[in-house]
This record gives C-alpha cells, structure tokens and sequence, in this order.
C-alpha cells in the first residue's frame, strides 16, 4: 500500500525541514541523517498520523533536536500543531498549511507559497487514488479537500508516495470522478439487492491483485458510511441496502 515506501522531503538550504520523516525503520533513519549531512533541521513536520509517515519523527527529533510540527488532530506526540490556512517560516523556508482531510481526518498539505509546489501527502498521488480509512477517513471531506486544491495554483505536487504529479488540474476532477463513479456503482450493486462489505468488493473489483483487497474494503466501507449519513443506504448488523422510498399516502 506504500508503492516503492514513503518519500521524505529535505526543504531549504542551510536550515532545513523535515517533511514525513517515514516508518520506524533503521535503514529509513539511516539515509535520512546521511542526506541531512548535519545541517541543521528547523522543523519536523508531519502531513499526517500514519505510521508510515510519522513513526520516526521521535527517533529524527532525538537525533537533531528539532520540533515535531503536525495536525490538532494528529493524536501523538508533537511539540506545535499546524492550524489550517497558517504560514510558518523554519529556518529558511516560508510554509502555508492546507487542511486536506479525507485520507485521515488529520491531513495536512503543504504549499511553498510564491513557487508552483505542493506537498500533498497521501491525499493526492500520481500512482494511485487515496485509500478513504474510516472511521478516520471520510469520503464527503476527501472530495471538499480536492475541490479545496482545485481552487489552488500550484502546478507540481509531491506525494507521500511515488513521483511528482506534473498536472495536478486534470488528475484533481480525475479523482472526484472516480469516487462517483464508484459511488454509483455501490448503489447499483446494492439496487440488485442487501449485501455484506466483501460481497460488494467482489463484485466491483472483480480483477483486483488480493494483495489490495484491504484497500478497496476500506474505500468501499467509507463509500457505504457516507451513503448511510445522507440517507441513501441503511444498515443491519453486516448488510446495507437501499433505504427504501417513502409509501406515498393513501
């Protein structure tokens, strides 16, 4: 579910800032401190809770002394939350936090204002969609968080996973279709009749490599939770079906 791992981001010059500094992993730690080469590090910042962005940040801050930087949301340990639409200069760079939640309801996004550049963490990535983890993660902020960036002017996106999104535009309304469509094709399943999670996944993904079953449970579940709030779908026990329409009066 991490594509090649996690990218972690060295940004500035003679002070710099740690973005996601990774998973708990030695050898992680160990190319971290090699490319940091002793500069000094303003900041330690955290686009969101997950273990494999945030594990290390203790392990990096014990070994440079800089500040962990992360989300009100985020519930570890952290020395200064990032409040959303706030700027902050670390060292020699000039950061703006975007809340982006969706992925996790503590995600953050951040933007290098005056260049084209965006950090957007796991919400955004050119090699696949964002997994929705409810009940952290919720499909109704996911898509306001896109049409959040879409309203943006940045031109380059670097994810937490896999290379650099080059047009971010096009890959933005790219996503929010996908979720409807998806969205349209639960709904469908379930107007063939009541079904469990698994049952849905197999019929919508019936190609799927079962290395990513989890993932597109996980999405299918968060897609269901949603229609159930608005009303579309209500559950019993492990099955959901359509709500049925109201009986018109007599």
């Amino acid at each position: 579910m991490t594509f090649h791992g996690t990218n972690t981001y060295l940004v500035g010059s003679a002070k710099l800032v740690v973005i996601d500094p990774g998973p708990l992993d030695q050898r992680h730690l160990k190319a971290l401190l090699a490319a940091l080469d002793g500069r000094h590090v303003s900041g330690i910042l955290l686009t969101h809770g997950h273990r494999d962005h945030s594990d290390l940040a203790v392990s990096l801050q014990n070994k440079v002394g800089a500040p962990i930087f992360a989300s009100p949301r985020y519930d570890g340990p952290m020395d200064r939350h990032l409040e959303d639409g706030s700027r902050h200069l670390l060292g020699d760079t000039d950061i703006e936090v975007i809340a982006t939640p969706g992925h996790s309801m503590d995600h953050l996004s951040f933007a290098l204002p005056d260049t084209s550049i965006l950090f957007s963490g796991d919400h955004v990535m050119a090699w696949s969609t964002s997994v929705i983890v409810p009940p952290d993660g919720r499909i109704r902020d996911y898509l306001a968080s896109l049409d959040r960036l879409m309203r943006r002017s940045e031109t380059r996106y670097l994810p937490g996973h896999g290379g650099p999104v080059e047009r971010p535009q096009p890959l933005l309304r790219a996503l929010r279709t996908h979720r409807r469509m998806r969205e349209s094709a639960v709904l469908q399943r379930l107007a063939a009749g009541p079904a469990r999670v698994g049952d849905i996944v197999a019929d919508l993904y019936r190609d799927l490599d079962a290395s990513l079953t989890r993932a597109a449970t996980l999405s299918t579940r968060a897609h269901l939770d949603d229609l159930v709030e608005r009303g579309l779908v209500e559950s019993t026990g492990d099955r959901f079906r359509l709500t049925p329409a109201p009986t018109p009066p007599a």
